[in-house]
């Protein structure tokens, strides 16, 4: 009934939009600021950041990937060729590492990891004033940067760290969030509740949309008009993101990702034996990274040849990292486990031809 209405004008679909993601959010983010893509959410996060704090720094991490818009851009920090020809960029924008333990860290798996704990803030804070700092941008899992997922006591870390300081926590769930990771959303695997979240990709199921979902304190640090969108919070959108909520409550979409998650890993582990290259596997649900390692350095070209053999065998790889030597396993959530377990046949098949050529 309802093709286009502006933001000027109410529907009470954007309501039930609204209501359908503060039921599964975690709990105190109980405001919802709808928008049309996840660059455009970070966007928001980042004004909405700067203006409920009265700051104006941002940290963001190494390997990040926020979007490709300039504010979004500035906090990217994943692979060279986005920010190439594009500066200057937004001014006060910091950067520290990701634990990334397995490139970064040369302590003993599981144990205590200094970057996971916040090393990289003490040495930021003896020349940026915590307290001119407005928010920290985090993916819970980070995406592009290479299918990272750091040590679970990371984000409680990060979490004490903002407590600390009267920073905010913005947690870019784009990717990672609707039950990728085999929850909800990426942070409740460390039960880290932020000050906002930014949505988008899979809470509309192909349709755009996207969104701040965030503390009422936080969000109503903006006056009426300050912030706007012409087709965020459209009716369409809307109807997409209460089905997508509904369904995935109701079928356990999560919980599937999670059981498969941990049968993709348990299968990948076996390869290693056979393909001395597949140096790391990991992930969380069905958000899944194989890293590729020759004589300790990352092996793009490896990867860029089981790309094409793949081709070949009718199975599209992406990849993902900075040196582009990860190869990403993300499919669909609602997958059918035969199609599933055809894909992986073909890319162990694949990966160990080019491991015999």
């Amino acid at each position: 009934k309802l093709w286009h209405v502006s933001v000027t004008a109410f529907h009470p679909k954007l309501v039930e939009a609204a209501a359908a993601l503060v039921s599964v959010a975690p709990e105190g983010l109980d405001t919802v600021f709808l928008n049309n893509s996840g660059a455009e959410a970070v966007e928001a996060a980042i004004k909405l950041a700067r203006k409920s704090t009265g700051r104006t720094e941002i940290i963001a991490f190494h390997g990040g990937f926020h979007g490709r818009t300039y504010g979004a851009l500035t906090l990217t920090d994943s692979k060279p060729k986005y920010r190439e020809g594009m500066g200057p960029f937004l001014p006060g924008v910091h950067h520290v590492r990701y634990p990334h333990c397995f490139r970064l860290c040369d302590h003993a798996p599981g144990a205590p990891c200094p970057i996971a704990a916040g090393a990289d803030f003490d040495e930021l804070f003896a020349t940026v004033a915590p307290d001119t700092v407005a928010a920290v941008f985090v993916e819970p899992v980070q995406g592009e940067g290479g299918f990272v997922v750091p040590p679970p006591t990371f984000l409680p870390a990060l979490r004490k760290i903002c407590d600390e300081h009267g920073i905010l926590l913005i947690a870019d769930e784009v990717q990672s969030g609707f039950g990728r990771t085999g929850r909800m959303f990426a942070v409740e695997h460390t039960a880290t509740v932020p000050d906002i979240m930014c949505v988008a990709k899979a809470m509309g199921n192909g349709i755009p949309v996207a969104g701040l979902i965030a503390r009422h304190d936080v969000m109503n640090a903006w006056s009426p008009g300050e912030h706007g969108t012409t087709y965020g919070g459209n009716a369409l959108a809307c109807a997409a993101v209460v089905a997508v909520v509904e369904t995935m409550v109701h079928e356990r979409i999560p919980e599937r990702a999670d059981r498969l998650g941990k049968e993709i890993r348990k299968r990948v582990e076996t390869w290693r034996e056979r393909v001395p290259q597949l140096a790391d596997v990991r992930g969380l649900g069905m958000m899944n990274g194989l890293e590729f390692m020759t004589d300790g350095a990352p092996d793009a070209e490896f990867v860029r040849r089981v790309q094409h053999r793949a081709v070949d065998e009718g199975l599209l790889l992406l990849t993902a990292g900075a040196d582009y030597n990860v190869i990403r396993l993300m499919p669909p959530l609602t997958i059918d486990e035969h199609d599933l377990d055809k894909g992986l046949t073909i890319l162990e098949g694949v990966l160990h031809k080019e491991t015999a050529t």
